[in-house]
């Protein structure tokens, strides 16, 4: 059980990839925290805090279910202070937390670009900075925040400037704290779907169904991210994972099994 007792902390866990994460962990021993805003249940959009807390402490887990939208800094410090009354600290954040509007410039209303940038780029930020200080007293500390590889090539900033610039400044923060909490020895990589993943957003926002049928199940964000925060902080850091590379790196090709349709041919996602 590699994360027996240890502590990890997730924005926006309370369904999709977050939750299949919390559970992942949940089954190695971990104590969760549940760190989203939902705490009556969306129909469209299914689970609630405590929902994901109550399937995490069936997996065999220790969970705590706290209200957190990360656009408020005070619901974070208190966030992150009743994790430490609970549990005694925080060895492993997840930075998952994300809002996404695949529009152009003009289709993009403000409050949608200002809701993005507060969530996607001052949300993890403002998560992180609190959640360093515990970071530091871990004995092998990771920073995971699910967010893609840059590429700076025209077709991923063309379409949806707004989105695509949220989701890469992500991307420069966990490089960026690789490098600024090396002397601390705590890890911060990105991690980002090969294929379209079976969330909430995919069926509501970006292809419905269909697209659905033609993605992956969360859980091979959820195994990948399990094989990266295994390994040593001091070596494992500053990179932006591909799941499937991820995979590779341990010898295993066939991901057929994390297939929605078996057989289906799948979608690649953005950035990729």
């Amino acid at each position: 059980m590699p994360f027996t007792n240890k502590t990890v902390f997730i924005t926006g866990a309370s369904r999709g990839i977050g939750k299949a994460i919390a559970l992942k962990l949940a089954t190695a021993g971990a104590n969760i925290v549940i760190a989203a805003k939902s705490t009556e249940e969306n129909p469209k959009l299914g689970g609630t805090i405590f929902s994901a807390a109550a399937e995490v402490e069936a997996a065999g887990g220790k969970a705590l279910a706290v209200q957190v939208d990360i656009r408020q800094e005070d619901q974070i410090i208190a966030a992150v202070e009743k994790t430490v009354q609970t549990f005694g600290g925080i060895d492993i954040l997840i930075n998952n937390a994300s809002a996404i509007q695949l529009t152009g410039t003009e289709q993009t209303e403000t409050k949608r670009f200002d809701l993005m940038h507060s969530v996607n780029v001052r949300g993890t930020f403002l998560v992180t900075k609190h959640c360093i200080p515990l970071l530091k007293k871990s004995s092998n500390a990771h920073i995971l925040t699910l967010s893609p590889p840059i590429n700076i090539e025209p077709r991923w900033l063309g379409p949806h400037v707004a989105y695509t610039i949220s989701k890469y400044n992500m991307s420069m923060m966990a490089i960026g704290w690789a490098q600024e909490l090396q002397p601390f020895r705590i890890a911060s990589n990105a991690l980002w779907p090969k294929t379209t993943i079976d969330t909430a957003a995919v069926r509501n926002i970006l292809g419905g169904e269909m697209l659905a049928k033609m993605s992956r199940t969360p859980q091979i964000l959820a195994d990948a991210a399990f094989y990266i925060l295994s390994k040593s902080a001091a070596t494992c850091t500053g990179n932006t994972f591909i799941d499937e590379a991820v995979f590779a790196a341990e010898g295993i090709t066939d991901l057929s099994a994390y297939s929605v349709v078996p057989g289906a041919n799948l979608y690649p996602d953005l950035f990729i």
